[in-house]
């Protein structure tokens, strides 16, 4: 019943605008926590088998399809360079392309062959999409395509790229810009494109390393919470986490611990469950759990465990029952974690390597190779207990997005629909 209590809660606070409730609007679902509001996800599929559509790409990335309005979107470049970068619309039923948005910028950034020049997801209400470009900016469409507005926020580079997603709460547009030189948290007003507020984060270092010289920088998107009487977005920042007020921007508290002596990076987004927060640092980074409800510096008060040197956790886990199911916990290792206690309860190498984040729809939990293998497995802490597993050609880096008893799965050069 707590479980269920937070979802109700989350989907009131998210937007102002009635959600088609099987959509699947932002980076890691409805409620930004990777589980479906209701319904079910196909179970059986293969190239061959419950494919109801299959639409090209004209790139890779790691951003993931969101489905809202009967539109299906998703982001793309056109050239090896970047320098043009798209927002593609599908017709949810049918996959045909209904448009294409694209913005240009006159000069090559840099990035990583693991994440190419399409790294984020866009985020969508009842009447708009946004979607952040890194250096080319933000802008937001309505749902055929006509631009609304378009905010230039300055340059972002990085060797590794950038790969934060913007999400939309009660009319407003929350981003987590960077990694890079300068890096801040940002809220737009939805329809007039006015900034509401800016924090900057402070930082030492150059943004690509840190003051000790080690690799530094944050590609984490923002969840929600409800504490203390506010709606509040926690954003993981390379060196520590922080709740911010999404009406005025103030600190509500933070916590240290983020960083390590091997570098101050963090990838993936946090897990919150029944008033804890859990998230991973980056590449041998640490796993850490704080209690909510504090306020200012909750370090030494509110961190409920920190385990050091935890394997590079790309994607985001799934958390049901105070128990996380979490993906990379090592090379192509699933885990489940005590989010209480840290205890982790086991371990399994049967899903392959996986950089994109768990998902889950009907008490069934989805986990999506770079093989562009779904592994199916039920949440039980005190096995792995698998149902079975689903292989389409390619390689992905991107979390899929469940829709109306359907499943959307990008890879490399395709985006797939499956359904029964």
């Amino acid at each position: 019943m707590k479980r269920l209590s937070l979802l109700f809660l989350l989907a009131g606070l998210l937007s102002a605008h009635p959600l088609v409730a099987a959509d699947w609007p932002m980076f890691r679902g409805p409620n930004l926590n990777g589980v479906a509001d209701q319904g079910t996800a196909p179970t059986i599929w293969s190239e061959d088998e419950n494919v109801l559509w299959k639409a090209n790409l004209p790139s890779a990335g790691n951003g993931s399809p969101i489905v809202s309005q009967g539109h299906v979107y998703i982001t793309a470049f056109n050239d090896s360079s970047g320098k043009e970068r798209s927002l593609l619309c599908f017709d949810e039923k049918t996959g045909q392309q209904l448009w294409s948005r694209t913005v240009e910028i006159d000069r090559e950034m840099p990035t990583h062959k693991t994440n190419p020049h399409a790294p984020t997801t866009p985020a969508a209400d009842q009447k708009n999409v946004v979607v952040w470009h890194g250096s080319a900016g933000i802008h937001c469409y309505d749902h055929n395509g006509k631009t609304q507005w378009s905010h230039d926020l300055g340059e972002y580079r990085h060797m590794w790229g950038y790969g934060s997603s913007p999400i939309i709460v009660r009319d407003k547009v929350l981003l987590h810009t960077g990694p890079g030189s300068k890096v801040f948290v940002i809220a737009f007003d939805l329809k007039t494109e006015e900034e509401i507020w800016r924090v900057e984060e402070p930082q030492q270092g150059t943004g690509e390393r840190n003051d000790t010289g080690e690799y530094m920088g944050s590609w984490s998107t923002p969840v929600l919470i409800e504490e203390n009487g506010h709606t509040t977005a926690v954003v993981v920042h390379s060196t520590r986490v922080v709740s911010y007020n999404i009406e005025t921007g103030s600190i509500l508290w933070f916590c240290e611990g983020v960083g390590h002596d091997r570098g101050d990076l963090a990838y993936s987004s946090p897990v919150i469950h029944n008033q804890i927060c859990f998230l991973t640092g980056g590449f041998q980074g640490p796993a850490l759990a704080i209690k909510l409800g504090g306020s200012g510096d909750v370090t030494a008060t509110h961190l409920l465990w920190r385990e050091e040197r935890q394997p590079q956790s790309i994607g985001s886990g799934v958390c049901v029952d105070g128990y996380i199911y979490r993906p990379n916990a090592g090379p192509g290792t699933l885990e489940c974690i005590d989010i209480n206690t840290g205890e982790s309860r086991w371990k399994d190498r049967a899903a392959g390597t996986q950089w994109s984040s768990v998902i889950m729809a009907n008490n069934l939990l989805y986990a999506t190779s770079q093989d562009a293998r779904t592994t199916i497995f039920k949440p039980n802490s005190n096995e792995f207990e698998l149902v079975t597993q689903n292989q389409l050609p390619g390689h992905t880096n991107a979390t899929p997005a469940i829709a109306n008893g359907r499943l959307f799965i990008r890879t490399n050069d395709a985006l797939w629909c499956v359904g029964n």
